[in-house]
């Protein structure tokens, strides 16, 4: 009876101690790589127009293949905030899919109107979605600043 207490006792403390370690960082995602704009010139509303200093409009991101389907998004800005982004693209090919994206996204696209930028964290559960968010939202604010 004695050492079955000890083992399980033991196997416990493993078990806490290996639910407490943190990644210190995201891991590399394997397999994304941005895919050619569909599109030859960004999106623009408020007549903005590509360059303009004020970084004003609405500028669409690079559709971003991740391995569970592509994300896309368009950044508006008004001069030069962050003012809101649309998820245009997400992965939606199952109900897992779909679930992941409908919790993932609006956490994204918070961080990224306070972060006023795409240097935001990854969801956790969703990494490929975030790093598809992330990609696309950066190319859309490089259209903006171009």
């Amino acid at each position: 009876m004695r050492p079955a207490v000890l083992a399980t006792i033991g196997i416990s403390a493993l078990v806490v101690t290996l639910l407490a370690l943190k990644p210190h960082q995201l891991p590399a995602v394997a397999g994304v790589s941005p895919r050619s704009p569909t599109v030859s010139s960004p999106h623009t509303s408020s007549g903005a127009t590509p360059g303009s200093p004020s970084g004003t409009g609405t500028f669409t991101g690079d559709p971003i293949d991740t391995q569970y389907g592509t994300v896309q998004v368009a950044a508006t800005l008004s001069k030069g905030k962050i003012t809101s982004v649309k998820v245009l693209q997400a992965p939606d090919r199952n109900g897992r899919d779909q679930q992941i994206a409908s919790y993932a996204l609006p956490r994204l696209t918070q961080e990224a109107l306070g972060a006023q930028s795409a240097h935001i964290d990854a969801v956790s559960g969703a990494s490929y979605t975030s790093e598809g968010y992330i990609q696309s939202l950066q190319s859309a604010l490089d259209r903006a600043h171009a």
